[in-house]
This record gives C-alpha cells, sequence and structure tokens, in this order.
C-alpha cells in the first residue's frame, strides 16, 4: 500500500475546528506517491509485456507474443493480431479440455453448468481484495480481466488457472466488445468451468457488470456476484476525506464522466448534482471535467470549492492533485494526469489532512519513503 507523508503545519497551532472554511487564496499542490518507475502503470495495460505473458497460453508457436527483452511495436495491426479473433482457436481447445473433465467426474451423468462470479477486486490495492474473492479467484478455471485489474491483483491467481484479457480503451476500437465478453462467459458455464469475470472497484458501480448478469441470467446460468471497494470509498478512505461529513456533506453521489460517442459533454449533468451539500464523485471523467466543471458552476456550485484528482488511487504510483472547482481541470492538465483518475468534488475535500493550508501559496510536493 502507497504511503503518503502528512504534509507539515509551518504553525504549531492545532487546528481547532473540522468544518472547511472559505479562503481567497487558491489551495492547490500535488502529492506523488513515487515508484522504481514514474511510467510504470500498476494496471494492464493493452500493449503492456505483463498481459502477453499472462496471456500466452493463448498463442501458437507461429504467433509467440513479443520478447521481454524487446519493446513493443507501436503499430496497431501488429497489437490486434494478439486480440480475441485470433485467440478463438485455442479458446476452443480450452473449451474441450473442460468438457472432457466435466464428463469424466460426472460419469454417465449429465455435467450441469458451470459457475460465473462477477468479482469486485477494488481499487487496485490487492490487500483491499474481500476474503470471499480470494477463494473465488484461487478455485477459478477462467478469469477474465480488464485493464482496471491491477497487476499485484492478477499476481494472486494460482498457477493452474487461465486469464484472458478482454478490455477496452476509450477511443480504441476493439475486437472484444461487450457482446463478445457475454458469450466468452457463456460458452465456458456451458462447459461446467468456473468461471471468474474480474472487475476493478464493484463490478455493479460503473461496471458493466449489470448487462453481463442479465444475459447469463436469461441463458439460464447462475450468477454470484461478489462485490468489491468501489473507487469512490476506497480512494476517499485513502485521503482520508468523508465521503459524508455531519454539517458538511449530507450526502454523496457517483456520477459517470462517459460522454456520448466520445464527446466532451459529460453524459448527465443535472441541477441537483451542484448542491454544495452534497459530495460529488465522478468515474472516468477526465476527457469531459471542463465541461462538467462548467455546467456546475452554472448551476451554482461555488467556483472555490474543494476538489481533488487520483490517478492510480490506492497503489505505489498514486498521484493526487488537489485544487479549487474552477482552476481543477488546467491543473490536472498541467500534471498530465492518465486514466484512470477519480474526481472528489466537495466541502469534504478540505478535511483531508493533505488538503494544503490556506498559508501555503506555493506547489507542494509529497512523495512516499
Amino acid at each position: 500500500m502507497a504511503l503518503v507523508s502528512r504534509i507539515p503545519s509551518s504553525s504549531p497551532t492545532p487546528i481547532q475546528s473540522r468544518n472547511p472554511k472559505p479562503s481567497n487564496l487558491k489551495p492547490f499542490f500535488t502529492v506523488h506517491c513515487v515508484s522504481n518507475s514514474q511510467k510504470a502503470s500498476p494496471f494492464t495495460e493493452k500493449h503492456s509485456i505483463e498481459r502477453y505473458n499472462r496471456d500466452s497460453w493463448l498463442y501458437n508457436k507461429q504467433q509467440q507474443p513479443p520478447s521481454p527483452s524487446c519493446p513493443l511495436p507501436p503499430d496497431q495491426e501488429f497489437v490486434r493480431d494478439y486480440d480475441i479473433g485470433m485467440q478463438i482457436p485455442e479458446l476452443r481447445k480450452l473449451l474441450d479440455v473442460l468438457k472432457e473433465k466435466r464428463e469424466s467426474e460426472n460419469g454417465a451423468r449429465k455435467p450441469g453448468p458451470g459457475n460465473v462470479f462477477l468479482v469486485g477486486t477494488g481499487p487496485g490495492d490487492p490487500e483491499l481484495l474481500t476474503i470471499k474473492a480470494m477463494r473465488v479467484i484461487e478455485n477459478a478455471d477462467l478469469l477474465l480481466y480488464d485493464r482496471l485489474v491491477s497487476n499485484d491483483v492478477l499476481d494472486l491467481v494460482g498457477p493452474g488457472a487461465r486469464l484472458l484479457y478482454v478490455g477496452k480503451t476509450a477511443g480504441y476500437h476493439s475486437r472484444t466488445q461487450q457482446e463478445e465478453i457475454h458469450e466468452l462467459l457463456l460458452s465456458f458455464a456451458e462447459a461446467g468451468a468456473n468461471v471468474v469475470r474480474l472487475k476493478g472497484g464493484d463490478p455493479l458501480v460503473f461496471g458493466r457488470g449489470g448487462e453481463e448478469m442479465d444475459f447469463l441470467q436469461q441463458q439460464g446460468i447462475e450468477v454470484k456476484v461478489i462485490p468489491g471497494i468501489t473507487a469512490a470509498s476506497g480512494i476517499a478512505a485513502e485521503l482520508g476525506i468523508p465521503l459524508t461529513h455531519r454539517g458538511v456533506a449530507n450526502s454523496v453521489k457517483f456520477l459517470t464522466g462517459h460522454s456520448r460517442k466520445g464527446g466532451k459533454d459529460p453524459l448527465f449533468v443535472a441541477e441537483n448534482a451542484a448542491d454544495p451539500d452534497s459530495t460529488l464523485v465522478v468515474y472516468m471523467g477526465l476527457s469531459t471535467l471542463p465541461s462538467l466543471a462548467s455546467k456546475l458552476m452554472f448551476h451554482g456550485l461555488p467556483e472555490d470549492t474543494p476538489t481533488a484528482a487520483i490517478e492510480r488511487g490506492t497503489t505505489p504510483q498514486q498521484r493526487i492533485v488537489f485544487a479549487e472547482l474552477k482552476d481543477l481541470a488546467d491543473e490536472i492538465a498541467s500534471q498530465e494526469l492518465v486514466s484512470p483518475t477519480l474526481i472528489v468534488i466537495g466541502k469534504v475535500v478540505a478535511l483531508s489532512p493533505l488538503w494544503p493550508h490556506p498559508i501555503r501559496e506555493t506547489p507542494t510536493l509529497v512523495e512516499s519513503r
């Protein structure tokens, strides 16, 4: 787990009240939790060597994944050669093996369908997994995972399990569409396999878990959901931000920042989302934040509302930007935060022990030890 050093106060006088007070100064600073490699991602990037190493069982001898000693080719055509369309023959082989295994175990009896588990893996720190999630992962025959499942979590998977990357990246067309994921889950479940669909955070919070569950249940497949710590809860706790606080915020709202057809406007911004007595947590909102911030201020949210943007929260590569609402988009661009980044908007952000004191006018950098 990444440890963030508390920012020392420039004054020995203790804070008398936890209620945030408005200030005319611009509280902005960044926090970097530094690992050995600033560029390393804790998550499974589509082009990463970790992904190819995990999925190497899928490739035949004529199509070997790139060697770890060589950089991956930059052209996307090469990467597409290893997409789901090229993996189908090996997947069929795995299906045959699983069917034979089930038939030998059941003898003359017709084997029933396998189990499908939708498992939330939390925001990235493997120690935030539940005991139940760990048990299911260890007993899985096949695990389908995407980009928001961290490498540290995947390192916990048993050696006998097969992993299959089914990630999608915003703005990049992948053959692994949601319908294909549905069919993969169904095919392996019908073969009697224990199939685990790993999802970052909680599978039923902006994870499309409900769609997968509905599809499989319509096909007569039982689906069990194992909840995970959603990013809003896990990352806010990491920063010491209470999502609700008596006298400061009496409610919390989760909002997707995804836009329709890749545009720059948020999918949904209602007037009641600009409630100053509520906390707003935005998932997947980097590209649409400028429009979102503008609309929130238009609907009455004060421009000096405290905010935080957290990249790769709870991992050793975590980076944090604190700023007032009117400055957040510019500061995120300046610090070049990348996805996944969670955005928290509301007065409770100023209750974090990392929120800068008003006397601090210059950016402050904190590194983990």
